[in-house]
């Protein structure tokens, strides 16, 4: 595993990439997340593909570029980025934030993107109950009182009866939260809030697709994962029945093995 900073375009970015494969997978992080969110994954997927995952501008270490990170800027860095390390190609999975990202990338370069898995994630636009929703945190932010987010997100993404002996990613999320530049967040916050809906784009898509969902997300309950689904039959639905939002965290094993079944195909 290399860890380094490249440029990506006009872009400084925070990468590990494990360097060898035939096929890369592209692991992006959701909000409030870095890249050491999927340390304990990597080592599943690693012996059978390529594996790279970026610190996103706004989050980890890298760069912060300005008051609205918007998607399509996300997913020019990371497309800027892979082009800098060597990859024509990739399968790009998208956790929560990142699945926003994983489109904007199948919509912007198809040529890169051969295929895209939604990791508890969609392709709709927000809500306005929804946009206010994200106002009001960065009312948090911009008041002094990010605490209450690092009180309450991470736990709400695991189901509730993991939430014991997932104890310390829990911790290790909350850290996560206390040493996001608050600018950061706010940036992700406000390209969250400007985002375009894309299900018509990933219906048109040429890539393969795979939507993942846990049973117990509080985030997007099964009755809506269901919806989702029945919306992009072009697309393969698999289910971690026993996870919540953070389904490569509660159930590790499994997501592995839905995710290379995936990947097998290419």
């Amino acid at each position: 595993m290399v860890e380094k900073f490249i440029m990506a375009g006009q872009t400084p970015l925070h990468v590990r990439d494990t360097q060898n494969g035939e096929r890369c997978i592209v692991l992006l992080h959701g909000y409030l997340e870095s890249m050491l969110v999927w340390d304990d994954f990597v080592p599943l997927l690693r012996d059978f593909a390529r594996v790279v995952t970026v610190d996103m501008p706004g989050h980890g270490i890298s760069h912060v570029a300005g008051e609205v990170h918007s998607m399509d800027y996300l997913a020019g860095v990371v497309h800027d980025g892979l082009q800098a390390l060597g990859i024509e190609q990739c399968i790009v999975v998208g956790h929560s934030m990142g699945g926003y990202v994983a489109l904007a990338m199948a919509e912007l370069f198809p040529q890169m993107c051969c295929g895209v898995v939604l990791f508890s994630s969609n392709a709709d636009a927000d809500s306005e109950e929804k946009r206010e929703n994200r106002r009001r945190e960065i009312e948090l932010i911009r008041s002094g009182r990010k605490m209450l987010l690092a009180q309450t997100a991470p736990e709400k993404g695991f189901a509730e009866q993991n939430r014991r002996r997932m104890a310390e990613h829990i911790e290790d999320l909350r850290e996560q939260v206390f040493i996001t530049e608050d600018d950061g967040i706010v940036a992700l916050l406000n390209g969250m809030i400007a985002r375009p809906d894309r299900n018509e784009a990933l219906r048109a898509s040429q890539a393969r697709q795979l939507f993942i969902f846990g049973r117990h997300d509080a985030y997007i309950p099964a009755e809506r994962a269901e919806a989702i689904a029945a919306a992009h039959p072009q697309a393969r639905v698999a289910w971690l029945e026993e996870s919540g939002h953070n389904g490569f965290l509660e159930e590790p094993q499994r997501a592995a093995e839905i995710l290379m079944q995936f990947v097998s195909e290419f």
